[in-house]
């Protein structure tokens, strides 16, 4: 029989980081709530999560470069919200942000969760960020713990 490998939900000593973006504050603040939810449900102290406060999503890669460079965290979580409007910025903002977060975890060999919500709508931003869709910031802390746990065990 092949051999699986998963990782737990369990915390134990992991350290994680939330960057979280300031733009669209009202539905971040929510991820942001699920998130530390989900990571103290699972057994994080309060003292190992750390929440670094960004202008926007495009500014959320080059910060989490920076903490990942410093080391100290078993997994970073992004957490932002991005919300069509008018023009293709919207385009710009949520593929840069998502390759970026993505190069990220490659080049560093940290597991960096992509919790950003790309929405067409405001309804659609208020479903992901803790109403009728669940919490994408719960979510993204469930996949932090995860991957922490799985890297370690690899």
């Amino acid at each position: 029989m092949a051999r699986t490998i998963t990782g737990s939900l369990t915390a134990g000593d992991h350290r994680f980081a939330i960057v979280a973006a300031r733009f669209n504050e009202l539905f971040v603040d929510r991820l942001i709530q699920g998130a530390v939810d989900g990571l103290t449900r699972h057994g994080v102290d309060d003292d190992a999560i750390d929440i670094v406060r960004v202008p926007g999503s495009l500014e959320i890669p080059i910060t989490v470069q920076r903490l990942a460079d410093q080391g100290g965290h078993s997994a970073i979580i992004c957490l932002g919200v991005v919300i069509r409007g008018a023009t293709v910025h919207f385009e710009h903002v949520a593929d840069g942000a998502a390759n970026g977060i993505a190069q990220i975890a490659l080049t560093h060999d940290i597991p960096v969760i992509n919790g950003l919500i790309a929405a067409e709508t405001l309804e659609q931003a208020m479903e992901r960020s803790g109403t009728k869709l669940g919490n994408k910031g719960f979510d993204a802390a469930m996949a932090a713990i995860e991957m922490a746990n799985l890297l370690e065990q690899l």
